[in-house]
């Protein structure tokens, strides 16, 4: 087995926190066990997905808020929040809340672009400014310049009773050090370099040249240079890799053959780019845990990256979960190099 440039250092798992909308209590509550047994399991970190109008996650903040007061030490991180969902002020006040609940473990993973379906949720959104609304990475760099404590306002002081300040609170001062940017093209990871973030890369890049014949492990590698080229910290910068990957270890025959099914639907968009913006999708792994290392050991960008959060499948039962994060943490894992966290 080829050896990784990079041990891997920090390992994470992905969910998107699926409910019933008839019972959507249910739902949350799994996703919180999920993140308490990553915590028992040893992972870095857990990170939620996020979803409006859907049967997913459409708070993760407030999610993660909860996670909080139930774990001690896992990271807990959101892939990603659409910013063009949000007002960057009032979304600067609710992260830095819940980091300092959570005793700076928030690693808030943010994306620009409109909303999805955003001719039909405009209205209800922004009412009275959907033409106007800028989308890009503006919204981006107004977060981070508000998480990283540059003034909200040009008034502060007292005023009655009541005691103002211009920047908002509460400030928690390594938030801004804890900032990502899911990005899937080289002018995003160039952007989050410049900008001093850290970067998430995930199962779903552009193939943005007409001509480009690279494979998925070839065009990631690509945005993962890009950004550390861009970042002051260079070959220091932070990113995570997000693939969904599936061991089978411990699996029961049944689980095994639904898990193979799964990724079999999915494998026809990953040989060639799909729609307009020319997306193209990584293969899931499902295996052994030793022969998931050995293809990620054989994987261009994985060789790069020191950290990941590897991406739950959508729809399996909560079983399902325990059984991938268990073989995860104790087979997969240390198969990369990896050692589970210390609790406490």
């Amino acid at each position: 087995m080829p050896p990784t440039s990079r041990p891997l250092r920090k390992l994470g798992f992905l969910t998107i926190g699926l409910f019933d909308g008839d019972d959507p209590r249910q739902g949350h509550e799994t996703t919180l066990e999920i993140i308490e047994l990553g915590e028992r399991l040893g992972f870095d970190s857990a990170w939620v997905r996020h979803r409006h109008l859907q049967y997913g996650i459409s708070s993760p903040v407030a999610v993660l808020a909860a996670a909080s007061q139930r774990t001690r030490r896992i990271e807990l991180g959101t892939a990603v929040i659409p910013l063009g969902w949000e007002n960057p002020l009032r979304l600067a006040e609710d992260l830095a809340t819940v980091d300092v609940l959570s005793g700076g473990r928030l690693n808030p993973g943010v994306s620009v672009g409109p909303p999805m379906h955003y001719d039909q949720v405009k209205d209800a959104l922004y009412p009275d400014t959907a033409d106007a609304e800028e989308f890009g990475y503006e919204r981006v760099r107004r977060l981070l310049d508000l998480v990283r404590g540059k003034s909200a306002s040009d008034f502060s002081g007292v005023e009655g009773f009541e005691v103002f300040s211009d920047r908002v609170q509460p400030h928690s001062p390594g938030l801004g050090r804890r900032l990502w940017y899911g990005g899937g093209s080289v002018s995003s990871a160039a952007w989050a370099g410049e900008h001093g973030m850290n970067f998430l890369t995930s199962s779903v890049v552009k193939a943005e040249g007409p001509d480009d014949t690279r494979d998925f492990a070839e065009i990631q590698l690509s945005h993962v240079r890009a950004f550390r080229a861009a970042h002051p910290d260079g070959e220091a910068a932070r990113v995570s890799q997000g693939l969904v990957v599936i061991p089978t270890d411990s699996a029961s025959p049944e689980q095994r053959a639904k898990y193979e099914e799964f990724a079999a639907k999915r494998l026809p968009r990953t040989r060639s780019p799909q729609g307009p913006a020319r997306l193209l999708f990584a293969p899931d792994l499902v295996g052994t845990s030793e022969e998931i290392a050995e293809r990620l050991h054989a994987h261009a960008a994985f060789r790069e990256v020191d950290e990941v959060a590897f991406a739950l499948p959508f729809t399996f039962e909560h079983e399902d979960y325990v059984q991938i994060l268990t073989d995860t943490a104790t087979k997969l894992g240390p198969a990369l190099g990896w050692r589970p966290a210390v609790a406490g």
